[in-house]
């Protein structure tokens, strides 16, 4: 049954129309830039696979941001002893060692997850996660609000909010976030979050959504979204993704699951948000990993202060090299 479900699958994919062809686009010569920095690990300025903190924690799903006041901040999820995910914040000086600072979720809230983070204009830091119960299930999107990277760094929180399933009866999370407009504090303010949400219980599908003055969520589903990388064939999850701003242009890494329930099928896609298309990577790693998810895309500045992009890629033990397996981590100057 199943596999007449999945070829089912595969058929309609295939009866899908392309996305606009986006063949003489503006973005196009941007997006091969980016697509060459993102696919070649072998020649990354900065790499490390199997990344862990200095605590000895997996930084597994890592989000990293620039720190306005030199170094970098990150936030990640580990696995606990209980076998439960907490969400963890690091910092470090030179993108490739960090020192772990405290747990942000997971302990006190239930099992956490697919971190990220931002720095509002006001200095203040918006932490989104995946959260479940205590006792597992009913997950969802939560919110956290810092009035400042010392209450980052204290663990003080100044706002919270947990976003109730609109889409799904059985699980929505993997957030990433857009956007953070204050006007002119978090109490009035608008932000663009993008997340999953379990289709039909079966499948992970896209979602935009907006948490507006901290206290209110709307969402919908992303149907053109999802049909970027159905176009490609992708038959299980279409799940975890991030976006950034790269030479005046906006673009995301989305990951892509072509067998549901197969591990070594994640793949990674650049999506276009000028176009609307998907292009399918080709990843090389030192050891030649063929399996990849949960990425993030960041454009920062390196230590030495040269523009850069820094790529986080989850690497299931599935499609992994030996000694590969874990978070990745690398960047490319520009």
């Amino acid at each position: 049954m199943l596999a007449k479900l999945a070829a089912g699958l595969v058929l309609v994919a295939a009866l899908l129309p392309a996305p606009a062809q986006a063949s003489g686009a503006p973005s196009d010569p941007t997006r091969a830039q980016l697509r060459t920095i993102v696919e070649n690990v072998t020649q990354a300025d900065g790499k490390r696979y199997a990344l862990h903190d200095d605590a000895g924690h997996t930084m597994d799903t890592v989000k990293v941001i620039q720190d306005n006041t030199g170094g970098y901040l990150a936030v990640s999820h580990f696995m606990f002893t209980d076998g439960h995910f907490r969400v963890n914040l690091a910092t470090s000086s030179d993108l490739l060692t960090w020192h772990w600072v405290r747990e942000l979720a997971g302990s006190n809230t239930g099992p956490a997850s697919q971190p990220t983070i931002a720095q509002a204009s006001n200095g203040g830091f918006v932490l989104a996660w995946e959260q479940e119960n205590p006792g597992g299930g009913n997950n969802h999107l939560a919110f956290r609000y810092f009035a400042s990277r010392t209450d980052l760094l204290a663990g003080k929180v100044s706002r919270s909010y947990d976003a109730p399933r609109q889409l799904s009866s059985c699980a929505e999370g993997t957030p990433n976030l857009y956007s953070i407009k204050l006007s002119p504090d978090i109490d009035h303010s608008t932000i663009d979050v993008g997340g999953h949400y379990w289709w039909n219980c079966d499948r992970d599908r896209q979602q935009r959504g907006t948490l507006t003055n901290f206290g209110s969520w709307t969402t919908s589903a992303q149907p053109n979204f999802d049909n970027a990388l159905l176009y490609w064939g992708v038959g299980g999850n279409i799940g975890d993704r991030d976006q950034t701003v790269f030479l005046g242009y906006s673009f995301g890494l989305i990951e892509g699951q072509y067998t549901k329930g197969d591990f070594g099928s994640w793949r990674v896609f650049l999506y276009d948000y000028q176009t609307g298309n998907a292009d399918r990577t080709t990843i090389q790693t030192d050891g030649g990993s063929t399996a990849f998810a949960n990425p993030t895309l960041t454009a920062l500045k390196t230590p030495s202060g040269q523009r850069a992009m820094l790529v986080t890629l989850f690497v299931p033990s599935e499609g992994a090299a030996p000694g590969e397996s874990g978070e990745l981590l690398y960047y490319k100057t520009y």
